[in-house]
Parts: C-alpha cells; sequence; structure tokens
C-alpha cells in the first residue's frame, strides 16, 4: 500500500506541520490475542515504523509520540522493565535509520529518571541527528503536561527570585518560552487510538488549538492507513482559532 497522502492536500496545505499521537491500546491488543501485555508493545514497535515513514514521506514536520508518561511508572514492575528494555532497543537499533534518512530525533521529559545508560543513549542520539532537517521525531518519555507547565513555572520563579524578572511581566509567551518544544510548531493534530478518548495529561500547554482525532484501533494495528484516514479527517476540518466562519471566508478572500 502506498503511504502517501493525496497531493492536493498538501498543495492546498491541508496537511498538519505537526502531528502528536497517544499510542494507546498494546495491552489489549495483546490481552486479546491470549498474550503478554508486553508482546503488544513489541507489536506497537512496527506500527511505530509506519507513522514515522509516512509522516516523512507526506512532509510532516513533526511527529510526537507519546511513548512513556510520569504516570506510567506506576504499571507493573516487569511491564516497566519491558518497556524500558525496548526504549533501549529502540535506540540502539532505530537511530541510525532515522540519521540516514534526515530525521532528527528530540526526546522530551524528565530524563534524570531513567538509567544512566538510557541517559547516555539518548544524548548521543539528539547529538547524532541534530542538524537533520526532513522531520522532527519527539519522543515524549517520563512526560506529563502538568509536569511541563510545573517546571517552566519554577524557571520563571526562579529569575523573579534572582532579580532578572518581574511578576508583572510573565505573561502566556514568557512561560511558553520555558516549556518543551517550545521552540517547534504547536500539535495541529492530536490522534489518541485504543477507544479512549481523553488526552491523559500530555501537552497540556501546547494543545491549547489542537484538532483531536479518536481511533477505536488499537496502537499495533494502526497502520498507513489508519493514518490516512486521520489526515484526511483533519483537512476536512475548519480551524478558526476563535474567529467567525465570515472572517475566515473575508481573509481567505483577501489572499
Amino acid at each position: 500500500m502506498s503511504t502517501s497522502i493525496d497531493d492536493g492536500l498538501a498543495a492546498k496545505g491541508q496537511l498538519p506541520k505537526h502531528v502528536a499521537i497517544i499510542m494507546d491500546g498494546n495491552n489489549r491488543w495483546a490481552k486479546r490475542r491470549l498474550m503478554p501485555g508486553v508482546a503488544g508493545h513489541k507489536a506497537g514497535v512496527d506500527a511505530v515504523r509506519a507513522v514515522v515513514e509516512t509522516s516523512a514521506r507526506n512532509g510532516i514536520e513533526v511527529l510526537t509520540l507519546f511513548a512513556f508518561s510520569s504516570e506510567n511508572w506506576r504499571r507493573p514492575a516487569n511491564e516497566v522493565s519491558a518497556l524500558m528494555q525496548l526504549f533501549v532497543a529502540a535506540l540502539e537499533r532505530e537511530v541510525k535509520k532515522l540519521h540516514h534518512n534526515n530525521i532528527r530525533l528530540r526526546v522530551m521529559g524528565d530524563l534524570s529518571g531513567f538509567s544512566p545508560r538510557i541517559q547516555e543513549l539518548v544524548q548521543q542520539a539528539e547529538a547524532l541527528t541534530a542538524n537533520n532537517d526532513r522531520m522532527t521525531l519527539v519522543i515524549a518519555a517520563n512526560y506529563g503536561g502538568q509536569w511541563d507547565i510545573a517546571q517552566a513555572a519554577r524557571q520563571l520563579a526562579e529569575q523573579v527570585k534572582q532579580g532578572t524578572l518581574q511578576p508583572e511581566d510573565i505573561d502566556e509567551q514568557r512561560l511558553h518560552q520555558h516549556t518543551w518544544l517550545h521552540d517547534l510548531p504547536a500539535p495541529d493534530l492530536m490522534i489518541r487510538t485504543g477507544g479512549e478518548q481523553r488526552i491523559s495529561n500530555f501537552m497540556l500547554w501546547q494543545m491549547a488549538y489542537t484538532e483531536f482525532y479518536f481511533s477505536d484501533v488499537y496502537w499495533p494495528d494502526f497502520k498507513q492507513q489508519e493514518y490516512q484516514q486521520a489526515l484526511v479527517a483533519f483537512a476536512e476540518r475548519t480551524r478558526r482559532f476563535g474567529r467567525t466562519d465570515d472572517q475566515l471566508e473575508e481573509a481567505e478572500h483577501s489572499v
């Protein structure tokens, strides 16, 4: 199956610049097959490859994948251990492929919670791919949206404490500059697989005007065709950003 989206969508600027995905349903996918949960996570790696490839081929600028939340540490110890092993394996095996395809890798989250080996691999991967400009792949690991906002506020509070910033100078833009991915476009489209319809503490600050798309398909089965359906659905939506339809029509005619 082709991984190219309708060229007309790209020509009209109807494809999102930044897609964020909550990859949900791995455990339920495995349970339906009477397999251990880790089998679902392993199967989900193929879906990651498919979505990364499809995004890069169709000119998506940023793809952010929610791989491991700050709340996921509460899961059974054997599952957390398996997820860490998969993370190490991906960093060891997949990064060279990303680099070969001119894709930049960034890891978003509190890396101090990971083992020294994972922290070292992340640093090496980010350094190797730092100058790649075809697409940026962001892996959210040990990340939470509330944590992101709190750490930004903490940085601003430290500046106020040091006397380099006045409280009245703190506004949305100033706080935004201290959140993760502040140098990248905000997500245009957030996809969640697995049938759940919530954002689970994912990029709360960044998704103020993001379009949401919820799929019943479990993540290991979310491949090119399902991803294309999400992108087509996005292209059919009208994004107002607080404006009326009349204002949008007037702006379009004035171009």
